[in-house]
């Protein structure tokens, strides 16, 4: 048996470096595009964010504007103005329930979606949910 050649080591390491070389330089350009992607993600967030922020500031110039023209006082001139004839509603007309509009629309929700769901899964009537807030004495 030959000796391998003495340029044979001299070959190892010249290919060993140069996939070192390519293993390294594949790292760096795969670090230089997960900034890129990061950067240009970021740009769309901060474009996505000042969109978010003006429809917010239109919304609020129409909910001013509802506001406005929802005030009594600026229906009332406008009754008055446009000939309506309408007139405000008596006491008698008015319904007054005790307790909060929120508590109840939240009860009234909460009750449909459990006694819905309970009684399909179950196939029997499970009762009335009670809606329980750290807020109630």
């Amino acid at each position: 048996m030959r000796p391998p050649p003495p340029n044979a080591l001299v070959n190892k390491i010249v290919a060993l470096t140069l996939c070192l070389l390519v293993f390294s330089g594949t790292l760096g350009l795969g670090a230089v595009w997960v900034r890129q992607e990061i950067f240009s993600t970021a740009n769309r967030s901060n474009v996505l964010e000042s969109k978010i922020a003006d429809v917010e500031r239109r919304l609020d110039e129409v909910d001013a504007g509802v506001a406005i023209a929802l005030n009594p006082a600026t229906l009332l001139r406008c009754n008055e103005t446009m000939r309506l004839g309408l007139v405000a509603p008596k006491e008698v007309q008015v319904v007054r329930l005790p307790g909060s509009p929120e508590l109840r629309l939240r009860e009234r929700h909460n009750q449909e979606i459990f006694s819905d769901s309970a009684a399909r899964l179950s196939g029997a009537n499970t009762g009335k949910f009670r809606l329980v807030l750290a807020s109630n004495p």
